[in-house]
């Protein structure tokens, strides 16, 4: 009987302590064993030699559609984008069709995810103004990784800025609170910008910068009032990354590849609604600020804010086009764009994208460890890879990023010790768990 169920052999692993080509010893979906040279067999090898092993990509901020939405997406079409792109756990967002805002629906979406997810999946349940006792069990529940709350209207009905419930939630619930922080009352003073646009150049008129910045403002004001940490995604300005770094002892800050990448005006020119997301791609000078933050402490993680919509909805025009983008194949792919062009280390990526992210949520992974789950993605720094449209496994069909170049060929993405993906196949026999939250914190 062999003693290990994989083993992958002369990588470059990414270890807390340096680069080192090892062995990894895996039983049982668990990391056992980490050697120069693992002498034992197994019923399965990889031959990593000359690529680097990474801890398995988290990706912490989807939108996989399910139910109620499943023509942009589903559960087995989003996943299996995930593992495409080297993601091996994906948190995911409550605006579906019902939202997702009581124990009984996630349970639902829970059990969906384990007959169809190929990757390891954890769902966010949404907060409302009277779901209080609901919102207070997701500690109990196990697949369950935090509570959302939108500020300010996005994709779906889900909306929350008074103040009294928003105190209630603080100060009686547990676990993660991340937040979509816009200013709800201003994007409705402001509406006439929307409702008069003759393009999505003025997307980021309307969700102006004072949208954002008031909304983060206030609910900082209010964690520090209720003594209650949060999580602030997809941050887009300058004036807040200033703001949020001399805040650090109450919140963590979310940032997305898009947001690093693109800027207003010219994605507009190129993409037009296809650039339209919430918050708004907005000019160089606070995509730069986002970088500020990347590299002084100020942002802790990177997630794609992965929310497709089909090419027809995009087609609409402005305003009448939903906002999102598709990214939870291409945010890995995207970094390693960056890495290629000195932006970013491999040690930065791997702090964003899998140990920051594990040690928010209190996951056991995030690190190639031994007791770690066996969660990798092994890549071919060598080899130039192009983004491209046809290659998306998403519903939608499309990415932002089409044409963009890098280096770092994906050739498996292993998800608890199965392979998901090998050479751009995916294992459609391996399934994901649910993320068991808070066992390292």
């Amino acid at each position: 009987m062999e003693k290990f169920d994989l083993i992958v052999r002369n990588g470059n692993c990414i270890l807390d302590t340096g680069i080192f080509v090892k062995d990894i010893g895996i039983s049982k979906g668990k990391i056992v064993s980490i050697a120069d040279q693992i002498k034992e067999g197994a019923h399965q090898e990889i031959d990593a030699s000359g690529k680097h092993v990474f801890p398995g990509i988290i990706d912490t901020q989807v939108h996989f559609r399910e139910p109620g939405l499943t023509h942009k997406e589903d559960l087995e079409s989003g996943s299996s984008a995930a593992v495409l792109g080297g993601v091996t756990t994906f948190l995911e967002m409550p605006n579906t069709n019902p939202a997702t805002t009581t124990k009984k629906a996630i349970e639902e979406k829970i059990a969906l995810a384990q007959s169809k997810s190929h990757a390891n999946f954890g769902f966010f349940m949404g907060a409302t103004s009277d779901n209080l006792e609901e919102l207070k069990k997701i500690s109990e529940i196990k697949g369950c990784c935090g509570i959302k709350i939108f500020l300010g209207s996005s994709t779906g009905n889900l909306l929350l800025f008074e103040k009294g419930p928003i105190e209630e939630i603080f100060k009686n619930t547990k676990g993660i609170i991340a937040l979509h922080s816009e200013n709800e009352e201003m994007l409705v003073s402001n509406s006439s910008i929307r409702d008069n646009a003759a393009s999505a150049h003025d997307h980021p008129k309307w969700r102006n910068v004072e949208t954002a910045l008031s909304s983060t403002l206030r609910i900082i004001q209010i964690a520090k009032q209720c003594n209650r940490k949060v999580h602030v995604l997809h941050i887009t300005t300058q004036e807040e990354i200033e703001f949020l770094k001399n805040n650090k002892d109450i919140c963590t800050v979310e940032v997305t590849p898009q947001h690093l990448t693109l800027s207003a005006p010219q994605c507009y020119d190129k993409l037009g609604t296809y650039a339209q997301m919430n918050p708004p791609i907005r000019e160089v000078h606070h995509r730069e600020a986002l970088w500020v933050g990347l590299k002084d402490g100020t942002v802790d993680v990177i997630g794609s804010d992965h929310a497709p919509h089909t090419k027809e909805e995009k087609d609409k025009g402005y305003p009448n086009s939903p906002s999102g983008m598709p990214g939870v194949q291409t945010i890995f792919p995207v970094l390693l764009h960056h890495y290629a062009n000195k932006r970013l280390t491999l040690d930065e990526i791997v702090k964003f994208m899998c140990v920051n992210p594990a040690k928010l949520y209190g996951l056991n992974k995030g690190h190639i460890k031994e007791e770690y789950d066996a969660d990798l993605t092994i890549v071919d720094l060598e080899k130039e890879v192009e983004i491209q449209d046809q290659e998306m496994l998403s519903k939608c069909g499309w990415t932002p990023f089409n044409g963009m170049k890098y280096h770092g060929e994906i050739s498996h993405t292993i998800v608890m010790g199965k392979v998901a993906m090998q050479n751009g196949k995916i294992n459609k026999s391996v399934l994901g768990l649910p993320v068991e939250v808070n066992k390292r914190l």
